[in-house]
């Protein structure tokens, strides 16, 4: 069937998660050490790991649970016994301009943009993390002139599976959740969110490793399974 509006989620949905982190981290790691740190990888892991691991406890249903400053600046902090401020800054300015200097689209992307915005439907981003550095990915990807609308966490005040979200961008689409599709790659955040508000969805996730079905609970099952990006315009379109 066709839908009036199609709700992405964009990390590891719309360009692969992994190799960006990862460079994200190198780049934060080289920012360190040029800062006098003395890390192997694996220290920097565990300091990296620590931040992380703190800043989600303590700010599990926000935006800033995914905030690569907040980790640095806890993980320095843990490591070094000190605040570092300005060592924080330079590490999470690192980590991002490493990460979306490693971005590109999953194949088929595009083609699939086209299609929707050729059959007259409203393209939305709803995703999870800050607004600043979720609007430099999409302008960083080349798509920011081809979604009609960008919500994220940071905005809505809560984080998918949240409703919020969701409901967010279908008020501002002027669309009920009859009339959208919502994709990603998460089966709680994405599918189970979407299923919640009587929305279709489909799974897609980058690196291919999508639970199957009968490992799923029943709010966690997709509608729609993508083995490629492209095969979305034969559901969407």
């Amino acid at each position: 069937m066709s839908y009036e509006a199609v709700l992405f989620d964009l990390d590891n949905t719309l360009y692969p998660y992994a190799p960006c982190n990862e460079a994200g981290k190198r780049a934060a790691l080289d920012a360190l050490r040029e800062r006098g740190y003395e890390l192997d990888r694996e220290a920097f892991d565990g300091l990296y790991v620590t931040g992380r691991r703190e800043a989600k406890r303590e700010t599990r249903t926000t935006a800033a649970s995914h905030d690569r400053h907040v980790y640095f600046k806890r993980g320095l902090y843990r490591y070094a016994g000190e605040p570092d401020v300005a060592g924080a800054l330079a590490a999470g300015d690192a980590y991002w301009d490493g990460y979306v200097g490693a971005m590109s689209l999953c194949d088929g992307v595009e083609a699939v943009l086209d299609a929707l915005s050729a059959a007259g439907t409203d393209v939305a981003v709803v995703t999870n993390l800050t607004t600043r550095v979720q609007l430099r990915k999409l302008a960083h990807l080349g798509i920011d002139d081809r979604i009609d609308l960008l919500v994220t966490s940071e905005e809505a005040g809560r984080e998918k599976p949240s409703a919020l979200p969701f409901t967010t961008a279908l008020a501002e689409l002027d669309r009920r959740p009859s009339e959208a599709l919502a994709v990603g790659d998460n089966v709680d955040a994405d599918v189970a969110g979407a299923n919640a508000l009587g929305m279709d969805t489909a799974l897609f996730v980058a690196d291919g490793d999508a639970p199957a079905d009968a490992e799923l609970l029943e709010r966690q099952r997709p509608d729609h399974r993508l083995d490629a990006f492209a095969d979305l315009t034969e559901v969407a379109a």
